[in-house]
């Protein structure tokens, strides 16, 4: 079996005296889609913040490609190939949808952002960004500001601009969230379309999303990684019924 790409041992996070992760294990295989899910304040954002260098641990070890980045911070994360994506700021909404993903590739290029005017106009970052949104289904509004795009289309501009940066990893924190039947089901097939060639963390509450993209799922309720499975495990778990899905939540 291969290396995990991504391997949590015994993460622990609390604020205060609310623990939020305990003592959590996971790991995420190349190429794979992983799904946490669980009641709301059972510590999934905590995790992901944690993954993504945005809080430091209390305890454990986080490793990347065989390298231990427990301590290290997003921006060397990101120059590994780790990127998360859905967050609210990530887009400049007075640029198009094109200069977004342009100014990602120049970010992830390593350089200044005092040199951007002249750069949108520079081929080396119009054409890579012009082939992420016709991947994604936005090359028809490359053109559009990403402040008048549907919401759908923006959180499919943010992934834009998250695989402008190559990862190997995508964090996506729930990429469903506000997004009516239809959208819901475009995103699905988006990210399963990703499957097998970047790996992925998935948060996410739509469990018809959850059941169709991951291949493996680890459920945490009260901070504590109480399961983790294959779908059709985690979905015939007694354990899982009772602390999560039998709830409706």
């Amino acid at each position: 079996m291969a290396e995990p790409l991504l391997r949590v041992q015994g993460l622990t996070k609390s604020f205060g005296a609310v623990a939020a992760n305990r003592a959590i294990d996971l790991e995420v295989a190349p190429g794979e889609a992983h799904a946490v899910i669980g009641p709301n304040g059972a510590g999934k954002t905590t995790l992901l913040a944690q993954l993504a260098g945005e809080l430091s641990p209390d305890a454990g070890r986080i490793c990347f490609a065989e390298a231990e980045i427990t301590r290290e911070p997003t921006h060397r994360r990101a120059h590994r190939g780790i990127a998360r994506s859905f967050q609210i700021t990530s887009l400049l909404e007075d640029l198009t949808a094109e200069e977004n993903v342009a100014l990602a590739v120049q970010a992830h290029q390593g350089h200044s952002f005092r040199f951007w005017r002249p750069a949108r106009s520079d081929p080396r970052l119009q054409e890579p960004a012009r082939q992420i949104l016709a991947e994604l289904g936005l090359g028809a509004r490359a053109a559009v500001r990403a402040g008048t795009l549907a919401h759908g289309e923006q959180r499919c501009l943010e992934l834009a601009m998250a695989l402008a940066c190559r990862p190997s990893l995508l964090l996506l924190d729930e990429p469903m969230a506000g997004m009516g039947p239809r959208e819901s089901a475009q995103m699905t097939e988006l990210l399963a379309s990703l499957k097998g060639r970047i790996a992925m963390l998935l948060i996410e509450h739509d469990m018809d999303a959850v059941f169709r993209l991951a291949d493996r799922i680890t459920v945490l309720v009260e901070g504590r990684a109480i399961a983790s499975g294959s779908p059709e495990e985690i979905r015939t778990s007694a354990a899982v019924q009772r602390a999560y899905l039998g709830e409706g939540g």
